[in-house]
């Protein structure tokens, strides 16, 4: 299995260069077990950018990362990954489906995590091909998180590919959440993540939608942190979401959950309640 190690954390300058280039060509590789693996073996946390993140979701100061948080660290690993010239789809044609974290321990606010990203073997679905980017992150040598997101290739599909999807759990609403235009460019400051859907209603519309998309990851931390902020989420847990529709910005959203138990689950649906943009669900371990 290559692998490859930074240093320091790859730069978002090159990277979203590479990122435009890799649209313009296809190469003759799958993704799986023997990929390409990258590797930073220490990230320090920038203080002032940790905040900045937890303003834009809602995660309240405290001693430990947000949950969502080291996704953001990997972030620029998997755009390497995915702009490599060895990497057989284009990047901005690729769908995110769904994201899975489990988080063993807290990660301490002034760690100084490692973390390993890699790709696995594809899978066909009923609109294309699907894989996993799967993110390690590990303190002091031993592995406290780990984060899957599931991507979609669109292509000619198998109808009969299985598809593993959450159930809309159909709950009532908790909170009402005003979104305003800009919260995809508050985000995308906040974690790197400049996809021009997400940016302005006309990049937005380069791209076939009417205007600009909060990010998928954005409305998991948001709901997450909108949990925690009634009840403390618990140390060690699997969180999963489902991305359906695109929420469109600006918006009026309905948030959602219920907790049976040692599983809670979640979902942000629009404000008639036509369209159900994210359904998640929270297993404690």
């Amino acid at each position: 299995m290559p692998t490859r190690r930074y240093d320091d954390s790859p730069g978002f300058g090159a990277l979203y260069a590479r990122t435009v280039k890799a649209t313009l060509r296809r190469a003759d590789y799958e993704p799986d077990a023997d990929g390409l693996t990258l590797e930073l073996p220490r990230s320090a946390i920038d203080q002032d950018h940790l905040a900045a993140y937890r303003d834009v979701t809602g995660f309240t100061a405290g001693p430990a990362l947000p949950v969502t948080y080291p996704h953001v660290l990997a972030f620029p690993l998997h755009l390497d990954l995915m702009s490599d010239p060895s990497f057989p789809y284009k990047p901005m044609g690729i769908v995110h489906l769904s994201n899975t974290i489990s988080q063993l321990q807290p990660i301490p606010i002034h760690a100084e995590p490692a973390i390993r990203v890699h790709s696995t073997a594809e899978r066909p679905h009923p609109k294309g091909t699907v894989f996993d980017v799967i993110s390690e992150v590990s303190v002091d040598g031993e592995v406290v998180w780990t984060d899957l997101t599931t991507l979609l290739s669109r292509s000619t599909g198998n109808e009969n590919a299985h598809v593993d999807l959450l159930p809309d759990p159909k709950l009532d609403p908790a909170a009402w959440w005003d979104l305003r235009g800009n919260l995809g460019r508050r985000y995308a400051s906040a974690s790197g993540d400049r996809n021009p859907i997400h940016l302005f209603k006309l990049t937005a519309q380069a791209f076939g939608f009417p205007r600009q998309i909060a990010h998928g990851m954005w409305a998991k931390a948001a709901s997450l942190a909108s949990m925690q902020r009634v009840a403390k989420l618990p140390d060690a847990f699997t969180v999963r979401v489902d991305f359906r529709k695109p929420l469109l910005l600006p918006s009026r959203v309905q948030f959602g959950y219920k907790t049976s138990g040692k599983i809670t689950d979640f979902a942000v649906y629009d404000e008639r309640r036509e369209l159900t943009h994210l359904v998640g669900r929270l297993q404690a371990h």
